[in-house]
């Protein structure tokens, strides 16, 4: 019977995203439709899977495996304030920062409430629950939409890191204190200790861990489950949450920052294999037939909902700041889905005898509910603003016989273009030409700063001085501008100083060598020179769209109206063939009309 359970599971595993696919049910996440079938196939229903010792054991290695992948979809780049400028009121980390502060206000209003009701009792346990975001709908919806590397994506998507995180931190306080283990909460320390410990250990190894591995080693995919049972280990053994040690465990491992390749392996063993189990025996162990039977528990529902909803609709005040009313309405309803975190929080709370069974379920049930409404109202209410469909932003400082018209030719569909100059016969040149030309008498840090030109994709350092371009090129990649293009054009330059510029990240252009390349290319190959001059150009896109990520190159909607020459992942090129892999953030170089470049980057960046 034990073995039937486990197939039928297994089956069931199978068979829910194939029948999501074949009508299209995309409003209602895979975990909800996982936690459905489950209870369909348990006790509330059918009762055909009765849980066991391999079913347990599958169940929690699937929400250790759940909290794993959470941890490692933090990006933490978002954390880090660049130096020497201050952070911007409406950056996604202070906004997420103030919603989820406005969150557990809440959550403690509506626990307050409810206990004031006699309906639960226990105010800190409701604070934890009300309080928790699913990171993995979130990002699950984000990654729909298309916009999680957008500034509206990184705001919803800080706000559930920080709704999965503090309330782990809490529930492990909480459990500490309320399992008599209150002198042990010190010892929790040693866990994050522990995890700083293995980052650095392994931070040079992996590196090489990647050179020789082997498909029949997979020393990367190793390493993660040390990772997670070494830390899930220490969790326990210091009196912390095993939660805490796997999420800690997805954290050291994001920041060895592992190859896309090592992250699509840890997600198919996690979401193809282990979390299934988990959503599917959550529902399973649901006993909706009791749950109906207790009026009060099930008069709890309704009120669960509601207590959802309205902790999580105050954070639409702190999105209006940046965002249209009608995406920060819809924004509040995403992160008002709970359920990663809420379902082992309730088993702790079971564990600890501080919660009946019929309250439990009626936990999560109501955030069964909130996690099918959520995303149906975000899908169908949010639209994508300006700031979705934001150009590459190219700052040109300095003016001259090169720049100006480059800032010219660029395609104004893909790039915003800014000029300044400390040339006031320059700007008095140029003004009529360029759009956006700004004089200012001293170029220096402060001034640069304080006109926002920092504050773009890439900076173009265009002086005659090759010392001046070269100061101000370091000032813009100190204030951490992505790309700073520097023009350098003494021949007699000495090559220790451009090494200097390059390691710091900064790239040169040369108009000599240019210039003697294009005569040598014009002379060898002909063709290639007019093709790079010719309306039928060579172009590049970034892969930012996730609906053509993980596909084949053939099966691409436009690949018929291009001619792809070269991929470039993570700075390696590849050569394309039609079984090539697109991976997000690759690099695609090809030829087109300009029409067709259009249409191409716009369905990649995921603007259309």
């Amino acid at each position: 019977m034990q073995q039937l359970s486990l197939l039928i599971v297994m089956l069931a595993a199978l068979i829910i995203p194939i029948i999501m696919a074949r009508f299209k049910v995309s409003s209602i996440p895979t975990a909800i439709a996982e936690i459905l079938t489950g209870i369909i196939l348990g006790k509330s229903f059918l009762n055909i899977v009765n849980p066991n010792w391999t079913l347990n054991m599958m169940s929690s290695m699937g929400v250790i495996m759940l909290m794993f992948l959470s941890g490692m979809e933090i990006n933490f780049d978002l954390f880090r304030k660049t130096p020497g400028k201050k952070r911007d009121s409406k950056s996604p980390v202070i906004m997420a920062s103030q919603a989820f502060g406005l969150i557990v206000i809440s959550s403690f209003v509506i626990a307050l409430i409810i206990s004031s009701l006699h309906l639960f009792s226990d105010i800190l346990l409701a604070t934890i629950i009300f309080s928790t975001v699913a990171l993995g709908v979130v990002i699950a919806t984000l990654k729909e939409k298309d916009i999680l590397q957008k500034p509206v994506g990184q705001t919803l998507l800080l706000t559930a890191v920080l709704g999965e995180v503090v309330p782990m931190l809490a529930l492990t306080f909480y459990a500490s204190i309320n399992g008599g283990n209150a002198k042990r909460l010190g010892l929790i320390v040693f866990l994050f200790l522990a995890a700083f410990f293995l980052l650095r250990r392994f931070k040079q190894p992996f590196i090489w861990f990647n050179k020789i591995s082997k498909s029949t080693t997979q020393l990367d995919i190793r390493l993660a489950f040390f990772l997670i049972f070494a830390l899930v280990t220490i969790a326990e053994t210091v009196g912390a949450e095993n939660i805490l040690g796997a999420f800690l465990a997805g954290m050291v491992m994001k920041l060895l920052e592992p190859s896309e390749a090592t992250e699509d392996r840890l997600n198919s063993i996690g979401y193809g294999f282990l979390i299934p189990f988990f959503f599917i025996m959550t529902g399973d162990r649901l006993d909706l037939k009791n749950l109906f039977a207790n009026h009060q528990a099930l008069a709890l529902i309704p009120i669960l909902v509601i207590g959802f909803l309205l902790t999580k609709l105050p954070t639409m005040f702190i999105y209006r700041r940046r965002f249209k009313p009608r995406n920060s309405f819809a924004g509040s309803f995403l992160v008002a889905t709970t359920i990663t975190l809420v379902l082992p929080t309730l088993q702790v709370a079971r564990n600890l005898h501080a919660i009946t069974g019929a309250q439990s379920d009626a936990f999560t049930l109501a955030a069964v509910i909130i996690c099918i409404i959520a995303p149906i109202v975000f899908n169908s209410m949010y639209k994508l603003e300006k700031s979705d469909l934001i150009k590459q932003k190219v700052n040109f400082i300095g003016t001259n016989t090169l720049t100006v018209p480059i800032s010219q030719q660029l395609y104004k569909n893909w790039y915003d273009v800014r000029m300044v100059t400390d040339n006031e016969n320059n700007f008095k040149t140029y003004n009529s030409q360029v759009k956006h030309l700004e004089y200012l008498p001293t170029l220096d840090a402060e001034a640069l700063e304080q006109g926002g030109y920092f504050d773009c994709d890439i900076v173009v350092v265009g002086f005659l001085n090759d010392h001046k371009s070269a100061r101000l090129a370091q000032i813009a990649k100190e204030h951490g501008v992505k790309r700073v293009i520097a023009s350098q054009n003494n021949p007699r330059l000495d090559p220790k100083d451009v090494s200097a510029l390059r390691e710091k990240g900064i790239e040169i252009f040369n108009s000599f060598n240019v210039q003697s390349s294009v005569l040598r290319a014009l002379i060898e190959s002909p063709l290639i020179l007019r093709m790079l001059t010719d309306t039928e150009g060579l172009y590049e896109a970034t892969v930012l769209n996730s609906r053509y990520t993980g596909r084949e190159l053939h099966t691409l909607p436009f690949v018929n109206d291009i001619t792809i020459s070269r991929i470039f992942r993570k700075r390696k090129p590849i050569d394309p063939h039609g079984d090539t892999i697109i991976e997000y953030g690759d690099h695609i170089l090809f030829t087109g009309d300009r029409k067709a470049a259009e249409r191409v980057r716009e369905a990649l960046r995921g603007v259309n």
